[in-house]
């Protein structure tokens, strides 16, 4: 995934920055609202970890102003102030979820698929690539109209495949987003589960999830 992360303390950010890399995500590191909201409006994002005090803006007014220009990516805002007041705040001004400072990196990384994994209400749930469609509401698949079968963790598979259509998606995306921080990475599971997927959304003339060795797998309609 790429992350916008929003932080003042150079300190933290470079924590969150090496544990983020560590997991195959690529981050943006920003200072300030200005600068973020700025950023989020020219590039996209597929989680923004957002401080809620900055040395410019509140972190409230960063989400607010996001929100208002019609950018639902999925927000997680941290913060000291753990009060039950800041807390509806920052999700009345569109956060999805909240993390209170100081935390452990694994509850951030929860927090962090936790929000990634929903939907923005006024988003179409259905994604269209070629002739397969993904219904993002009801976790269900179909090609050419026909209705594929999916294990749960097939399902998310292809869903965050399909979110990234086009583009390749790395070993560490797939594993961060269909398991967690504690699946073996010397397990082929992934392995197995695309193969499985594979088998049941490729017609045997036309592929749509390939492997770009080194790198990952890509799902295209070309």
């Amino acid at each position: 995934m790429r992350i916008l992360l929003v932080e003042d303390d150079t300190h933290l950010a470079s924590i969150l920055d090496r544990a983020l890399t560590a997991k195959g995500h690529e981050v943006d590191v920003i200072p300030t609202g200005h600068a973020a909201v700025t950023s989020a409006s020219v590039h996209e994002y597929n989680a923004v970890i957002l401080d809620r005090q900055l040395p410019d803006m509140d972190g409230v007014e960063v989400c607010r102003a996001l929100r208002q220009r019609g950018n639902e990516v999925p927000i997680l805002m941290l913060t000291v102030r753990d009060s039950l007041r800041e807390r509806i705040e920052g999700l009345d001004a569109g956060a999805d979820d909240y993390l209170g400072k100081p935390f452990e990196v694994d509850e951030l990384f929860a927090r962090l698929r936790a929000v990634t994994r929903r939907k923005p209400v006024f988003s179409d749930p259905v994604i269209a690539v070629g002739p397969l469609r993904v219904d993002t509401r009801a976790h269900s698949a179909s090609r050419d109209g026909r209705a594929i079968e999916l294990t749960r963790k097939e399902y998310l598979m292809l869903e965050i495949l399909a979110q990234n259509a086009g583009r390749v998606v790395s070993r560490a995306e797939l594993t961060e987003f269909v398991w967690d921080e504690h699946h073996d990475p010397l397990s082929n599971a992934l392995e197995v589960t695309i193969n499985r997927l594979r088998a049941k959304i490729d017609a045997a003339d036309r592929p749509m999830i390939h492997t770009r060795r080194g790198a990952g797998y890509i799902l295209s309609a070309d």
